[in-house]
This record gives structure tokens, sequence and C-alpha cells, in this order.
């Protein structure tokens, strides 16, 4: 099989975007933690098949921070790019933000990074196209990246 081609993160980039309702909320009116994680599964996994074009799964999700609560009638705004690829996983950062409706106000307000696995036709993992960088902060995410990438390798052998 034919190795596809690199692609610049821009390629796959990804933005989603859910307007906060009710049953999105908890009894203080700020969206579930549980809600804007799986809001972030979704658009890393977008992102993560656009640069592969096969189907992938969650292998992991570093860190998650929650800095602001995003409130009811807000719109949560989601960026998810590809900062790192390695031979069938992918890294995509995926940052969160509120935007109020009203004022056009806007927060960041959380931001992890997953690890996709792509997969072939048997399901098993598959090559994926390398990633291009070309900018000092795909640069930057990409170190980042292999620094995490490193961790987590050093902690599955601890475990």
């Amino acid at each position: 099989m034919k190795e596809a081609e690199a692609k610049y993160p821009e390629e796959s980039a990804t933005q989603m975007v859910e307007v906060v309702l009710p049953n999105d909320t908890n009894l203080l009116g700020n969206v579930l933690g549980g809600r804007v994680m799986h809001w972030i599964d979704i658009a890393g996994a977008v992102a993560a098949r656009r640069h592969s074009r096969r189907p992938v799964v969650t292998a992991s999700m570093d860190v998650l921070t929650f800095s602001h609560p995003i409130k009811l009638g807000e719109v949560a705004i989601l960026e998810a790019s590809l900062v790192y690829v390695g031979k069938s996983s992918m890294e995509v950062e995926v940052r969160v933000f509120s935007e109020n409706q009203v004022t056009g106000e806007r927060k960041q307000t959380s931001t992890a990074n997953l690890t996709f696995v792509a997969l072939d036709d048997n399901g098993k993992p598959t090559p994926v196209p390398k990633l291009k960088v070309r900018t000092e902060e795909q640069k930057r995410k990409l170190e980042e990246a292999e620094k995490r990438r490193e961790m987590r390798k050093r902690f599955k052998t601890e475990i």
C-alpha cells in the first residue's frame, strides 16, 4: 500500500459549535464536565479522522483543565487540530471556548490533548499520513506532544 502524503495541521483542523441547553447543565447553570469531555472527544475524533481518512478510536486523554464555566444559553466552541503523528496514532489538541451570545465575549474554558489510533478494515492499527509543520507555534506544539508521548510511555512501563 502506498504511503499517504503528509499533511499540515490546518488540513484536518475542526471547529465544532454547541448551544448550551438546560439538559447540558448542572443545578448552577454550568455545563456538566462530562458533557464537555464528550464534546472534546467528538471534536478530536473528527480532526483525527480527517487527517487519517480512517476510523479512529480514543486511546487516551491527557490533562483536561476547566478554567471557566460555560453557562446556560452560551455557545461552546471547540477547536481541534493535530499536534503530533506517530505510526498509527495521532495527538489532537482541543481547545474549548465559551461565547456569550449577547455581548460576544469569548473565553477559553478548557484544553485537552487526546490520542487517537487509526484502524484498518479489520479493526487493527493502521499507518497514517505524517504531520508537516510550518509555523513556530506548530513546531512548539509538536515538541510538547513528543514530551507528553514519552511521559505516557514511561507511565505505561511503570504501572
